[in-house]
């Protein structure tokens, strides 16, 4: 039983996505614009309840 492993193709299927890269910029972006915006409401948000004490 000293037989080598069954061949798997070491390329892919398919060709590979050409919109891959701007696919991935756009999931960036959006990831920096949520967590700019949630960075801001927390901002606002303790602005707001300093302001309700004082």
């Amino acid at each position: 039983m000293n037989r080598p492993p069954p061949y798997f193709p070491q390329n892919q299927l398919s060709p590979p996505d050409e919109n891959r890269y701007k696919k991935f910029k756009f999931v960036v972006a959006g990831l920096i614009l949520a967590f700019l915006a949630i960075i801001a409401g927390i901002g606002v948000g303790i602005y707001y309840l300093i302001r309700m004490f004082f």
